[in-house]
């Protein structure tokens, strides 16, 4: 290589035998193609095509491999590590792509795919190669080291400058087996034995003797593990003067006898001494067949993992301990303006998606009497007249019962004032129409609620009088009907406005309560520091407690509907598109669930932005499908809260575990409140990705495919899509369909063998939602 890179030495080879030798630094190994073995002093690693493995400093392997392999070798010196990392000699790197758990899949193509940038690199040594060496080199060790350290051993510690202790600790890797004594030892080196003790110690951490049985140990455990030796002949043949001292420490290091570890850990047996058939090493310097496996490689790569410093985070889960709690979910609203839009196909459409995938109980209407709904009345010659105003509402009305779903009407103080005694003769005429047509059964499932807003110049006496006129004339037609009251509330002062308070005193004329909960109304988005946005983590959540506990205060209990809301969203177009969230939305709508009777959402962007000539971003409501029928991330949010079934094992502030009939189900979220105009800094949010090592403890063993779906701003998000497809000529029918097609959460399948604690590792970018479907097999 060239002297710029004296510390890295790569090579390409053709391995037969490489003879017993310990290494110095760090060593990559990736077969290109064939099968390799190599033997260390702890285990034995059987390699085949796209297997990689790290070996760590000072450590003692062999390899042996068949004649077609290919290997790739890359070494980094222990004084490069040294100078770039100084906890080098305190740590060791746990890193076999055969070991990985679930989660880190991602991270070995990461590797594979630098290491076939580095061969190709190197053998084009164009002008700038080194450069591009060492960066590929960095983001190898960033790697290693931010996901795969462990503690060291006194091995990693040992100065490889001090040429008498490496002799030392080379002759007991080697001779391990015989009959070794301090004396002996200090006798080789011309020392005291007195001395040797003493310097030892302090170079190595540990005593002469503990050091030596622990390198028996070590090989005493890959034959428990590789052969159908017996414990006594494995204690004999690795140095143990009995085998009473072998089981004593292994009992002390273990803690279980060398049977129970055999029996739960035992490999297939291998004799490595006839794995070998060629002799020695060719190295090879370029082939076809190399590059194009190594392109293959890259052409494999899973792009899902950053390399950027993330939060590293461990989730412990004990489902052995007894909980099962019921899911609760509320009813669910689609508001969709006005009656009217239900006679549209696309609307039919997206209704019944919901109604199919998420539950649905109610259509939420703005103006049950809207004039663009009803038809007008028509003077006739006619006895029975052979027209209806209520045409259009009847179409609308029979999809609706058709499909079991119920009115969910909003009936504003502005609404009624314009003409109030029109409005509830017709009010009252369509009800009786209604009571008629679809019995008095069906009807009494509507909600009807009186709105008005928190910012309004009518006097309490007179919204009161309205209500309760209200309240009477549909409680006379329909005395079944659900009539409730919007509650204007302030977060901050925890209370309702003074022209609200008489709703404090119609306990027995309210059925139920409305109100509203959206994170944007804290926030002020002129503001650009992250404090504020930090203080609106809960606020969902916060809301609905203190609307419960204000009402408490004045002792009402009525049944709580959440009938707009939203989390953070930014308040232009490219943040509220930009900044996902899909974990916040569900997460937000998880923390209410056991509080509320219902949840709303828009159906979609147009029908919220058309009472907004100008098209401006809507805050206050959730969107469940976007132009095109394009499903937004609210949709998918619920879908996974939707998909969960059985009872609540077990759950936390980021994570949800259930158990149902076909196995375990698991919701991991990366719930970030952070301003939304940040969402523009790729580099800031990677920080705040999170990757996380989950170890459930107390799964009933047994074998098991595990379902996992990924959904995050690259897997499931619409605007990215959007974005990256749109043209400033338009976007067709042909490119939104293809928009949709391509936002959908991801789906990797494992097939895994639980036996005892499981573990599997997640990188979950900002907001990202991962949820594991763990399917028993019964096959």
């Amino acid at each position: 290589m060239d002297e710029r890179l004296k510390d890295f030495h790569l090579r390409i080879q053709k391995i037969g035998h490489v003879d017993r030798v310990v290494n110095r630094g760090i060593e990559f190994v990736l077969v290109i193609e064939g099968k390799l073995t190599i033997e260390t002093s702890s285990r034995i690693y059987q390699m085949k095509e796209k297997d990689l493995l790290v070996i760590n400093r000072n450590e003692l392997f062999e390899m042996k491999g068949n004649k077609e392999n290919s290997v790739l070798r890359f070494t980094i010196s222990d004084s490069y590590m040294e100078q770039s990392y100084k906890e080098y000699r305190h740590q060791r790197f746990e890193c076999f792509s055969q070991d990985i758990d679930i989660g880190r899949e991602a991270l070995m193509d990461q590797l594979r795919t630098f290491f076939g940038e580095m061969v190709i690199t190197y053998f084009r040594k164009d002008d700038i190669y080194t450069i591009e060496m060492q960066r590929i080199v960095s983001e190898i060790l960033l790697i290693l080291i931010r996901r795969f350290k462990e503690e060291g051993n006194a091995l990693g510690q040992l100065d490889t400058e001090d040429n008498r202790l490496v002799q030392l600790v080379d002759y007991l890797e080697r001779h391990y087996q015989e009959q070794i004594t301090l004396e002996q030892m200090a006798h080789k080196l011309y020392m005291s034995p007195g001395y040797l003790s003493r310097y030892f110690k302090r170079k190595m951490g540990v005593g002469f003797s503990r050091f030596l049985m622990d390198i028996r140990l070590k090989h005493s455990v890959k034959d428990l593990l590789y052969s159908s030796d017996s414990i006594a002949t494995i204690s004999m043949n690795n140095g143990f003067p009995n085998t009473k001292s072998f089981t004593s420490l292994f009992k002390e290091i273990y803690e279980e006898t060398p049977k129970v570890y055999r029996e739960r850990n035992m490999k297939e047996k291998v004799n490595i001494d006839k794995t070998a058939n060629i002799k020695g090493i060719e190295t090879l310097t370029s082939s076809t067949s190399i590059f194009i496996q190594l392109g293959s490689m890259l052409a494999q790569t899973n792009k899902t993992y950053s390399n950027t410093e993330t939060r590293f985070e461990e989730l412990h889960i004990d489902v052995s301990v007894p909980s099962r709690e019921k899911i609760t979910r509320p009813d669910h609203v689609l508001i969709i303006r006005e009656l009217k839009e239900l006679l549209k196909e696309d609307i039919r459409e997206q209704v019944l998606a919901v109604k199919e995938e998420l539950r649905l109980s109610y259509i939420g209407i703005q103006n049950l009497v809207s004039s663009a709904t009803f038809l007008p009345t028509v003077e006739t010659d006619e006895t029975i007249a052979t027209s209806s105003p209520y045409f259009k509402a009847d179409l609308a009305i029979n999809f609706l019962k058709k499909h079991d779903l119920a009115i969910f009407s909003r009936v504003s103080y502005q609404d009624i004032s314009t003409d109030e005694e029109s409005y509830f003769i017709k009010l009252e005429g369509f009800l009786r129409h209604c009571l008629q047509v679809y019995g008095e059964c069906y009807v009494s499932k509507w909600h009807v609620l009186f709105y008005e807003s928190y910012v309004t110049v009518v006097d309490q006496k007179e919204l009161r009088r309205v209500y309760t006129k209200m309240y009477n004339i549909i409680k006379k037609v329909v005395p079944g009907i659900h009539i409730g009251v919007f509650l204007p509330f302030s977060y901050e002062e925890e209370r309702t406005s003074e022209r609200h308070e008489w709703i404090l005193q119609e306990d027995e004329r309210i059925d139920f309560i409305g109100f509203h909960a959206n994170q944007n109304e804290v926030i002020d988005f002129e503001d650009t520091s992250n404090d504020r946005f930090l203080l609106a983590k809960n606020y969902v959540k916060d809301k609905t407690n203190k609307v419960k506990y204000y009402l408490k205060q004045h002792h009402m209990d009525k049944p709580l509907h959440l009938v707009t809301w939203n989390t953070l969203s930014g308040n232009t177009r490219y943040t509220n598109g930009t900044f996902f969230r899909g974990a916040l939305v569900l997460k937000s709508a998880w923390d209410i669930s056991n509080d509320i009777h219902s949840l709303a959402f828009w159906i979609n962007t147009e029908l919220h932005e058309v009472a907004d000539q100008h098209h401006r971003i809507q805050l206050e409501g959730m969107e469940l499908f976007h132009y095109f029928n394009g499903r937004r991330p609210a949709f998918y949010a619920m879908l996974f809260a939707e998909k969960l079934s059985g009872n609540i094992i077990a759950q936390g502030p980021d994570f949800i575990m259930t158990e149902y009939e076909r196995g375990y189900q698991l919701i991991l979220m990366n719930c970030i409140n952070v301003n939304p105009y940040f969402s523009i800094e790729d580099a800031f949010l990677e920080k705040l990705n999170k990757d996380i090592r989950v170890i459930i403890t107390g799964l009933k063993h047994g074998e098991y495919q595990v379902r996992k779906y990924t959904f995050d701003k690259d897997n499931g998000a619409l605007y990215t899509n959007w974005w990256n497809l749109g043209s400033k000529h338009g976007v067709d029918i042909e490119i939104a369909e293809y928009i949709n097609r391509l936002s959908h959460p991801s789906l990797q399948i494992f097939d895994e063998t639980i036996d005892g604690d499981w573990s599997f590792y997640s990188y979950l970018t900002i907001n990202a939602i991962h949820f594991f479907d763990i399917r028993k097999s019964f096959i």
